[in-house]
């Protein structure tokens, strides 16, 4: 179904569930992570883009303070406002976001209030698109069109957010996702200050090119242990020069003293620390490439990013380089034409990024549609709109 024929579904889906008709339409995207991996949380770096897979949901406001959303697969979800304290029975649950949402903006000194919602999404759970990301974006920006005067900043959304998801949801995420959902279009961020950050919009078309996801077969939606332990390993690593994260520490120190650094953490810290000050690197050396159209640059910086995931960062299988998402990766490699490629997202799992040149889409589409599966190989494009109200 194209947009208008969802909206008109969930028009009627809404009727039947409310007995009322809808007032307003709303939609919050996925995103694509272009560069930037495992940044976000050590106040690093990031290329971020927002893509044509979405979150659609029509809504209307109610006066009884509560919350009540229906979700195309998912079962009817209530939140009362006058209950929004931490409930760890609802840890990786979508009620945990809508609850720690609100409590975030009451806490900040927004107003909320209740409102209904029937909603459905083509962006795919625990594939690296940002579903739960979209769906904080989502019920914040309602929050803010219905009770503040739709005033509430695109960042501060970014950091309810993100709130919601670190602390309700209980997993632990830097702020790439819900910013680049929430800012809309391609976005260089730059965290070192996480109040105020560096934030470019790159107005650039990207032509010639095909953007391809390709759910490699395995969800990613449980992974949170592994998550946690690369930000807990880059953690010891700025902890040894006394400080809090690696953007504070300096780079020549810490390959100055990279052997004792490794002594007292470990091998994979360091190999993760330096991902992160490299890392940081490519993202910049990618955004002046895009503001000049040098996309040949851009596009193997990366290239160069997927690699550094895979050895330094080691975020792109759990245990075996036979787990799906490893060999999917390399199986890209041995395509031929023009081709870049990376883990997508958090990693472990999940799904990877490829980039084909037109003059090698189609027969490199059709080679990965006979291997994944065609509902597993998605093509992409890149938009300009974040969360929104239609």
């Amino acid at each position: 179904m194209n947009t208008d024929q969802r909206i008109e579904a969930l028009k009627e889906r809404f009727v039947r569930k409310f007995k009322e008709e809808a007032t307003d339409v709303f939609s919050s995207p996925g995103r694509i992570e272009l560069l930037g991996n495992h940044t976000d949380h050590n106040n690093g770096k990031v290329l971020v883009s927002t893509i044509d897979l979405n979150i659609l949901a029509v809504a209307s406001k109610r006066d009884d303070n509560r919350v009540v959303f229906y979700s195309k697969g998912f079962p009817k979800m209530t939140v009362t406002l006058s209950r929004l304290k931490l409930h760890e029975n609802e840890y990786g649950t979508s009620v945990a976001l809508i609850r720690g949402v609100l409590f975030k903006m009451k806490q900040l000194g927004y107003k909320i209030g209740g409102f209904n919602v029937v909603s459905d999404s083509t962006i795919f759970k625990g594939a690296g698109v940002s579903s739960s990301a979209a769906f904080e974006i989502l019920i914040g920006k309602i929050i803010s069109y219905y009770y503040n005067e739709d005033s509430i900043a695109a960042f501060k959304l970014a950091q309810i957010g993100q709130f919601a998801e670190s602390v309700y949801f209980n997993k632990p995420c830097g702020l790439l996702d819900q910013s680049g959902i929430a800012l809309g279009g391609i976005n260089y961020i730059d965290f070192k200050y996480l109040v105020e950050p560096v934030i470019k919009n790159i107005k650039v078309k990207i032509p010639g090119y095909q953007f391809l996801l390709i759910n490699t077969g395995d969800d990613h939606s449980k992974l949170t242990p592994c998550y946690a332990a690369i930000k807990d390993e880059m953690a010891m690593v700025s902890h040894y020069f006394g400080q809090k994260v690696l953007r504070e520490v300096d780079e020549e120190e810490f390959y100055k003293h990279i052997d004792e650094v490794e002594k007292k953490t470990s091998h994979r810290a360091v190999l993760r620390a330096t991902h992160y000050f490299e890392e940081n690197k490519r993202v910049a050396r990618a955004y002046e490439a895009l503001t000049v159209n040098d996309f040949k640059t851009f596009f193997k910086m990366m290239d160069e990013s997927g690699l550094s995931s895979y050895n330094n960062l080691q975020n792109c299988y759990v245990e075996s380089e036979e787990e799906k998402l490893p060999q999917a990766l390399k199986f890209v490699k041995t395509l031929k034409g023009e081709i870049y490629s990376r883990v997508h997202g958090g990693g472990f799992a999940g799904t990877m990024l490829v980039v084909i040149a037109d003059k090698d889409f189609e027969e490199n589409y059709n080679i990965l549609v006979e291997k994944y599966g065609k509902n597993n190989v998605m093509r992409v494009a890149l938009t300009e709109n974040g969360t929104c109200h239609l």
